[in-house]
């Protein structure tokens, strides 16, 4: 029998225990022939989706991205990328947890626009490939958790039409999210509740101004700015919930649908919050806004 060359078995061996450890059905990497302006070859250069799809007989049409949190310096892939699908099957939605790029302190890693740029093209990977995941277009929501939170608001509010000329039909279909779900969100970057961390990381030590403004999403909220679920606590000292205050504002102001919960306990970073009865509530929160939006049955 022909032998599989030791290097390849071992990244075999590698790729199937991290697809086990995440629980995906599979890993699609967003740019299969490299991805445009790639720092080098490494897991870390690669960005993905993790791909969870709900049972058969439970498939509700609807799907939702959803972007892990962690300071644009690392991703909280386990809390807020493959236990949230995970909820999200239960109820019967399909779930893509992106696996975006990263900056550093430094500046010397990725920088703004290729966060948003490995966003986009995620979206666009699963509105384009609607029919094949028994998707409904028009019921795919974006969601995130700090930074992450921060990402899919820019989504929220920096999305593009697709171009109609691309010649990868992937980049001819829209970006723009149906629905956005925020949890304990970064929003400013150019106010005193900036979370300077994310900031540091997305733009670097050295930010332009009208970088930093660009990026304040609550400056940026559009007519077509998807409805928002947004909730975060009052003791959250890592993004103070007045990221999630202003945000929701600008939406009020645009008359553009929302939901916003601030719970008086718990830090930032919770999750689910096992550990808090009161606290975990928020997804049955989430679970019935989702059902008065129509994205799932009552």
């Amino acid at each position: 029998m022909k032998q599989i060359p030791y290097r390849i078995s071992v990244a075999l061996v590698l790729f199937i225990l991290c697809l086990t450890a995440l629980n995906a059905q599979e890993e699609r990497l967003l740019y299969p022939q490299g991805a445009p302006g790639a720092l080098g070859q490494q897991p870390e250069d690669k960005p993905s989706l993790f791909i969870y799809l709900a049972d058969a007989d439970k498939a509700t049409g609807a799907a939702v991205m959803i972007c892990p949190g962690g300071g644009y310096g690392h991703l909280a892939m386990e809390k807020e990328g493959t236990k949230i699908a995970q909820w999200f099957n239960s109820l019967g939605v399909h779930a893509f947890v992106l696996k975006y790029r990263l900056g550093n302190p430094q500046g010397t890693a990725y920088k703004h626009p290729v966060m948003l740029n490995d966003a986009k093209r995620g979206f666009r990977i699963i509105r384009s490939g609607a029919e094949q995941w028994g998707i409904n277009p028009d019921k795919i929501g974006v969601m995130g958790f700090s930074a992450g939170g921060h990402l899919a608001s820019t989504l929220g509010t920096h999305f593009d039409d697709g171009r109609p000329d691309a010649a990868d039909p992937v980049e001819r279909v829209s970006c723009l999210p149906n629905f956005m779900i925020l949890a304990y969100p970064v929003i400013s970057l150019n106010t005193r509740y900036v979370h300077a961390g994310s900031r540091l990381n997305l733009l670097g030590p050295t930010p332009k101004a009208e970088d930093v403004d660009l990026l304040s999403n609550e400056l940026q909220v559009k007519p077509l700015t998807p409805p928002t679920f947004l909730f975060h606590t009052d003791e959250d000292k890592g993004v103070p919930a007045e990221n999630s205050v202003r945000f929701y504002l600008a939406l009020r102001e645009a008359g553009i649908p929302a939901e916003l919960h601030i719970y008086e306990k718990g830090g930032h970073g919770a999750g689910f919050a096992p550990g808090d009865p009161v606290l975990s509530t928020w997804k049955e929160r989430l679970q019935d806004w989702l059902k008065n939006r129509g994205v799932i049955a009552h």
